[in-house]
């Protein structure tokens, strides 16, 4: 069979009751709930790295039909999932496992694939038909299970007993088309078709007669049949060499220092260690580590030294930037790092990383007028950015300007479902404003978030 001899794919075929507008409804409910919990990963270059990853797998991805949001969550633990709508979380954990990028991507094509192929509305539709349960019992509870996890858990089981080996049968069929389809998506944007067979062969091989496997074996069940299918359906495509990639490996190197286990002063044993026994992939984002450790103990001047030599080589690169300005912050040379961030800004206009950052100089600096512009241009563009509307509350209180400052603490507040503190900040913000026109404005905003905050509740 050819790597074009495609399969029916029955995924697309499903979920008539679920409808693409009621999945990305529920989705964006699931993403503020997912905001206002601790476990969101709240790394903007990160973000952006998982961000244009995904994105490159969506433009080779067939039967596309909403938008895509990737997102992390700080957790060692093996395992990304989608969701309605969507929406694609990731596991820090899965960087530490992955040993190259393509094996990283074939996870994210696979829950690309889940999206595309509506698997999740299907199997919410076949788990409350078998339970002769409302489609919106269902979803409210899968929601209620964000919010409260006790609750939510509770109310599922007490609905979908019955259906469990139904379901399991039917989530292994979907992992087939989800492998296959992904694999697809994988090879046509650019990535080595082998990481996805590479990636479920170490992940098989390890957790073989393990007793508590990782969520991601329990949530997608991984028979040997599947490894030995995505390493056959591989083989169809030509060989392909993809070199190692430096963004990979420095986001890498980000979480292990940043968001792992280890202390700064064991990061930075770890990483002298990999740098002198050349037990790298590449060397640079072994650096870039060191770097990272060094600025987490305090040593601020010899982390400027590596990642400094490190820019030279890599200029603009995001990475690199963020942490040239941490340093430069931690050591006030403010004007140093505002102009870096501006000349970075030509090149990446509106950019996450480079906006914030330099708002964030810029307030250091106390220019608190010019840190609040750039966040209020940013902010026009990319009104979903709960950090910009976190660091332009700050910026506006420092500033004295409490009304504003009170309107961008609704706005943060909003994308993370707290209508009602959001609310209560828009009534501060009223009573603060003496100009009628902003007046309106703003009991508009309270109307909107309270229309949001009842279409929340019924959807639970």
């Amino acid at each position: 069979m050819s790597a074009n001899n495609q399969l029916p794919e029955i995924g697309t075929a499903g979920a008539s009751a679920l409808t693409i507008d009621k999945e990305i409804i529920y989705g964006n409910a699931y993403m503020r709930i997912i905001r206002a919990s601790s476990r969101m990963t709240n790394d903007p270059v990160l973000s952006e790295y998982v961000t244009e990853l995904g994105n490159q797998l969506v433009a080779k991805a067939d039967a596309v039909r909403t938008p895509f949001n990737f997102f992390l969550v700080t957790d060692n633990e093996i395992n990304a999932a989608a969701f309605l709508g969507g929406y694609v979380k990731i596991h820090t954990g899965l960087f530490l496992y992955a040993a190259t990028e393509s094996e990283f991507a074939s996870v994210i094509a696979h829950e690309i694939a889940h999206v595309t192929q509506r698997h999740i509305a299907r199997s919410i539709e076949n788990q409350a038909a078998a339970q002769n349960l409302s489609m919106a019992g269902m979803l409210g509870s899968l929601l209620l299970g964000l919010a409260n996890p006790v609750a939510g858990i509770a109310a599922l089981q007490a609905t979908m007993a019955a259906g469990v080996q139904n379901s399991i049968n039917y989530t292994r069929a979907n992992e087939f088309e989800a492998d296959r389809i992904g694999l697809r998506t994988l090879a046509k944007a650019g990535y080595d078709p082998s990481g996805m067979g590479n990636f479920f062969g170490k992940l098989s091989e390890k957790y073989r007669y393990a007793s508590k496997p990782p969520q991601m074996l329990i949530t997608h069940p991984l028979p040997e049949t599947r490894v030995s299918e995505a390493r056959a359906r591989a083989n169809q495509y030509p060989n392909r060499y993809v070199a190692p990639s430096l963004s990979f490996q420095l986001a890498k190197s980000r979480i292990i220092v940043r968001h792992g286990t280890l202390s700064p002063a064991d990061a930075l044993e770890y990483y002298q260690r990999v740098i002198q026994r050349k037990e790298y992939r590449i060397e640079d984002a072994a650096l870039y580590g060191k770097s990272l450790a060094l600025f987490g103990m305090g040593k601020y001047q010899e982390s400027k030294t590596v990642i400094d030599d490190l820019a030279k080589r890599h200029p603009d690169n995001l990475f690199i930037i963020d942490t040239q300005t941490d340093i430069d912050l931690a050591l006030k040379q403010y004007d140093s790092a505002i102009k870096r961030l501006k000349v970075a800004q030509t090149r990446y206009p509106n950019n996450q990383v480079i906006v914030l950052n330099l708002a964030h100089a810029y307030s250091e600096n106390g220019k608190f007028e010019d840190g609040a512009k750039t966040l209020d241009r940013y902010l026009r563009e990319k009104p979903n950015d709960a950090l910009g509307w976190g660091e332009l509350s700050r910026t506006q209180r420092r500033l004295n300007n409490l009304a504003a400052s009170h309107t961008a603490q609704a706005e943060y507040l909003s994308l993370h479902s707290d209508y009602r503190r959001a609310i209560d900040e828009l009534h501060s913000a009223y009573n603060l404003t003496k100009n009628n026109l902003e007046q309106a404005r703003i009991q508009a905003r309270i109307e909107q978030f309270k229309l949001a905050e009842q279409e929340l509740e019924a959807l639970n």
